[in-house]
Formats: C-alpha cells, sequence, structure tokens
C-alpha cells in the first residue's frame, strides 16, 4: 500500500497524525469488539435458549391439537383472526437488532366444542411467541455476529496494512528529511570556510 503524503517537515507531522488516528481507532475497535463478542455470546445463549422452549412448546401445541380435533373435529380448529406481534429494538455499539416481541392475540369467536379446544389454543398461542423469540433472538445473534465480523476485518486491516504502510512512509520520510539536513549542514559548513572543499 502506497501512501501519498505531503513532502517534507509537513508530511512528517501529516503522516504521524494520521498514524496516531489509525493507532487510536484500533483502541477504539478493539473495546467495540470485546464489548460486541460478550454481546453476541449473551445471544448465542439466548438463542439456544429459546430453541428449546420452541421445541418444547411445538411439542405441546401439537399434542393438544390432535387432541381437540380428535374430541370436536376439524373443523373446531379453524383459525381465527391473526395474531399481532410487536418487535422491540434494542441497540449495542450502534448494532441495531430485535429485543423483545410481544405477541397480542384477539379475544377467541364462538364456544369450544370441547374442553380440549381452549388448552389447544393456548399451547398453540405459546408456541407462536416461543417462536417469535427464538426468531428474534436467531436474528439477534446474526447481526451482531455479522457486525463483530466486520469489526474483526477493520481492526486487522489497520493494522496489517495501514499502520505498516503508514509507518513505512514515515520512516522513508523522515530518512529523506535527515539527508537533507545533513545535506545543508555540509554546505553550511562549507559556506563558513569560504566554499573550500573539505577534501581540499
Amino acid at each position: 500500500m502506497k501512501i501519498r503524503a505531503p513532502a517534507g517537515r509537513m508530511g512528517r507531522l501529516w503522516l504521524r497524525r494520521r498514524l496516531a488516528t489509525a493507532r487510536r481507532g484500533i483502541d477504539l475497535l478493539d473495546r467495540r469488539l470485546r464489548i460486541l463478542l460478550r454481546e453476541r455470546e449473551r445471544l448465542r445463549l439466548a438463542s439456544d435458549r429459546t430453541a428449546r422452549a420452541w421445541a418444547a412448546a411445538q411439542a405441546e401445541a401439537e399434542t393438544w391439537t390432535l387432541r381437540a380435533a380428535t374430541l370436536a373435529g376439524e373443523q373446531a380448529l379453524a383459525p381465527g383472526p391473526p395474531a399481532e406481534i410487536t418487535v422491540e429494538w434494542a441497540e449495542v455499539m450502534g448494532v441495531a437488532f430485535p429485543g423483545r416481541v410481544c405477541c397480542r392475540f384477539p379475544d377467541p369467536e364462538g364456544f369450544a366444542a370441547s374442553a380440549a379446544v381452549p388448552v389447544a389454543r393456548h399451547a398453540c398461542r405459546a408456541a407462536l411467541e416461543a417462536a417469535t423469540r427464538h426468531a428474534a433472538a436467531r436474528e439477534a445473534l446474526r447481526l451482531v455476529a455479522e457486525e463483530t465480523a466486520t469489526t474483526t476485518t477493520r481492526i486487522r486491516a489497520l493494522r496489517e496494512r495501514w499502520v505498516p504502510a503508514l509507518q513505512e512512509a514515515l520512516a522513508q520520510l523522515e530518512l529523506g528529511l535527515d539527508e537533507t539536513e545533513r545535506a545543508a549542514a555540509v554546505q553550511a559548513a562549507r559556506a563558513r570556510r569560504g566554499g573550500s572543499s573539505p577534501l581540499a
């Protein structure tokens, strides 16, 4: 990576400022990465927990739906009005992700043909709530994991490419400035001696 810096002392100042900014950026990104890694782990555990809850709720809903259909007939299980799902968003280090999910269910219509129907309805609602919580947890994990990977890539780019390129450009510029200053010192010494060559 070739850095194009201004010439002379101005270039040295320019490169030093960019190098300081890059190092400060690495520090900030490291801090962000640590926080994101903790959040990713928390969300992974939440996703695992909600997956288990969803599997259990789904099995319960299937059991009671089968019982209700057997006792009251499939027409007793006709779908009612849809549920309303609300997602509240959370944010960590600038990453927005689904935080909390609320399900609102309309009041059931008509009467139950069997005692198993209300239990089946309740089990199906619990399964839907568990499914939405799991979907939100998985999406939150995906978004935070994606941002964690992006932050890791940025840190690597700064550490492995940008900082070394700035350091190399600064070293070359300082070497050139040192040579220029030495040449100027030699010329000044010659001028003081009346222009005679030091080898003469």
